[in-house]
């Protein structure tokens, strides 16, 4: 259905964090380029610290100032840099969005304050303490949800 490629970098920033994490579960938002038809690049993303062993708290009032800053470096054209999605890391589990996740993303993507299309959930991992395992799916305003494919750039 749809394609996130994620690019090195990030990646790797990411895994610096899911370390330093440990057990405890982190996220944030997902910011992306439209490359193609069903296809995005991951551009940016956020890293919210407020987890614990088994949740994670979403909070975008902490991205509001990354996610202003990122329109206005792209000239606020919306259409082919926005708001993708979330992430969040399971630490002690595996990278399959629970039903709470589901929950969540269902309610932003149905939400008409955010006025998404769709929008993204990225779950991710260290396995082995080593190893960068992730799972993408995409919620549909219709209340559907479909597993994605994460390409590695």
């Amino acid at each position: 259905m749809l394609t996130l490629k994620m690019p090195r970098e990030l990646r790797e920033r990411l895994e610096v964090e899911l370390r330093r994490a440990g057990s405890r579960e982190l996220g944030g938002v997902l910011m992306a380029e439209h490359v193609g038809m069903n296809e995005f690049a991951l551009r940016d993303l956020t890293i919210h610290r407020r987890g614990s062993f088994a949740s994670f708290v979403r909070r975008i009032e902490e991205a509001l100032d990354r996610l202003k800053s990122f329109f206005k470096a792209n000239s606020n054209n919306y259409r082919r840099f926005n708001y993708i999605g979330e992430w969040h890391s399971h630490p002690s589990f595996v990278t399959e969005p629970s039903p709470h996740d589901d929950a969540s993303m269902r309610e932003i993507a149905l939400d008409p304050d955010v006025g998404a299309n769709f929008v993204v959930l990225l779950v991710v991992k260290l396995e082995d303490s080593s190893r960068f395992a992730a799972s993408l799916h995409t919620y549909l305003p219709d209340g559907s949800k479909h597993r994605s494919t994460l390409e590695m750039i």
